[in-house]
């Protein structure tokens, strides 16, 4: 056997110490007559039945060791293909600390520092604010203080796919307008991680897509985890979206053959299996072999709360919390006077929820390919207090479920109200004022033209932003033809009578994903809908 040299060494050793979480995770899916088992088994039963999920996966590292996996649930609803533990997911913005962890490698190698401007790698970077412009650090990408509104820009990234470029979501960001001040306060945003990873690809002299292989997911040994543009059929076993419609799961956005390396990648495109972030939990709670991966100084870096939160009341209730905030792509508190480190994911038709308890070496992943905001929650929940608050037996997820809808339930009996004026569709006539083609700076061109006997809106680099006009009232919204567009907007029309005319958007749905950042556009008409 050859002598190994230093690095060889120690990755030789991490490869070995992930060997053995392997066999260690293969060994938990044999049922163990234990409490420990018994009690997630239930978990995991409550979660599937009361939501109905399409599929889950679940998996807990305990002591550094894996001592729970199991999942269930089709890639597809009523195709009979079984989930595993190689099944790929959607963990959308838990791909945020994949990206810092790239970057705090980089800070290893010497090819960046935290503090550098962003401009000494992306010179042709613009904010709305010059002085930002030139104050913007690489950390200041990473920890939701830009001065941006919550999800600004969104539109840009999803619904997928789309047409927009990251040279796009760049040059879009000069046009968007702060709400407050840079470093005042945090207000999370997505489009600022695409930066990051473009900071990392100039740093780091390759794209973001073959550093991220290099870095991470070769060196960890990852080896599911996809990134980039890739083959559907030949990497196999991928999970797809579901939502439910009259009550039964449907996927929807479906992926095509060929997965393309969206412009998101970075903020939240990185598909895994529940094996690979197994892998991934192991590491981090492991300082030994992390220290082989990134140093202690950048580990600490990641974890360092830079951004603090607000505390919700649910928060100091459910975990005691005195303490919430962001560092580099993780979100740190305390739950029952413990450290707790972790990130959720959230796209359409697929959630996932990661937590470590690092003191404990211990921690958990969710991931789920339907709608699973309350199973996600409720579960989560559930396996965190099973290590935080010991023996509460009744803190399971039908427990959690029961809370969550007594928040949702009016506090007083609602008043009978008139019917909502029904929905017809406007006619061109009667939108003749407002037809034509529009522009907004960063996202691009709009047509509100004639199409059959009604009024058709078209977003031209957004095609899942399409549908019917529809009048409620005196009131235009647009009623989007693709059922996985949940949040309608209003129109509102202005000018006119041979002057500029301009429309802005805003929900329907007060509560809407914050995502479909409505506010932010601001369209001016630009020219006649084409003669038909």
């Amino acid at each position: 056997m050859r002598d190994l040299s230093g690095f060889d060494k120690a990755r030789t050793w991490v490869m070995a110490g992930l060997a053995l979480l392997a066999c260690a995770g293969a060994a938990a899916q044999t049922p163990a007559p234990n409490a420990r088992q018994g009690r997630f088994d239930a978990l995991f039963d409550q979660a599937m039945q009361r939501y109905q999920l399409p599929g889950l996966a679940v998996g807990v590292v305990q002591d550094g060791q894996v001592v729970y996996t199991r999942t269930a649930g089709e890639l597809e609803a009523g195709k009979g293909r079984a989930i595993d533990a190689d099944t790929l997911f959607k963990i959308a913005s838990n791909s945020k600390a994949m990206t810092t962890g790239l970057l705090a490698r980089l800070v290893d190698q010497g090819k960046l520092s935290w503090d550098d401007p962003v401009r000494k790698y992306l010179p042709d970077f613009r904010m709305h604010d010059p002085w930002v412009t030139e104050q913007i650090q690489v950390r200041d990408l990473l920890i939701h203080n830009s001065g941006l509104g919550l999800g600004a820009g969104d539109l840009m990234l999803w619904p997928e796919p789309n047409h927009f470029t990251r040279a796009d979501i760049i040059a879009g960001l000069a046009h968007l307008k702060p709400t407050h001040s840079f470093r005042a306060h945090y207000a999370y945003d997505n489009l600022l991680y695409v930066v990051a990873g473009e900071v990392a690809a100039k740093a780091g002299g390759k794209p973001y897509e073959q550093l991220i292989r290099e870095e991470v997911f070769g060196p960890l040994g990852m080896h599911r985890c996809q990134v980039g543009a890739w083959s559907r059929d030949g990497v196999g076993n991928v999970a797809q979206p579901h939502m439910q419609q009259a009550g039964r799961n449907v996927v929807v956005r479906e992926d095509g053959a060929q997965i393309p390396d969206s412009p998101s990648m970075a903020a939240g495109g990185i598909r895994c299996s529940l094996r690979d972030m197994l892998t991934w939990i192991g590491i981090w709670l492991d300082t030994d072999t992390a220290r082989i991966w990134i140093s202690p100084a950048q580990r600490n870096a990641v974890w360092a709360l830079q951004t603090p939160m607000p505390i919700s009341q649910r928060m100091r209730d459910w975990d005691g919390t005195h303490l919430y905030g962001y560092g580099y792509g993780w979100r740190i508190s305390d739950v029952d006077g413990q450290w707790k480190v972790a990130h959720t994911g959230t796209l359409m038709g697929m959630y996932s929820s990661l937590v470590l308890l690092p003191d404990q070496r211990t921690g958990f992943i969710i991931l789920i390919n339907g709608e699973g905001e309350g199973a996600r929650t409720t579960l989560g929940q559930a396996l965190t207090k099973f290590y935080t608050a010991p023996g509460r037996a009744e803190l399971d997820v039908d427990h959690y479920a029961a809370l969550l809808a007594a928040a949702a339930a009016p506090a007083t009996p609602r008043k009978q109200t008139a019917p909502a004026p029904r929905r017809i569709a406007a006619t061109p006539k009667a939108m003749a004022p407002w037809l034509g083609v529009y522009r907004d700076a960063w996202f691009g061109e709009v047509r509100i033209c004639p199409k059959g006997k009604g009024v058709h809106f078209r977003a031209s680099k957004s095609p899942r932003l399409q549908g019917p006009v529809m009048q409620v009232g005196e009131r235009l919204l647009v009623d989007w033809t693709d059922p996985s567009v949940d949040a309608e907007p209003w129109l509102s029309f202005s000018g006119g009578a041979q002057g500029q005319v301009g429309l802005k958007l805003a929900h329907v749905d007060p509560g809407a994903d914050f995502s479909y950042d409505y506010a932010d556009l601001d369209f001016v008409r630009t020219g006649h809908c084409p003669a038909r």
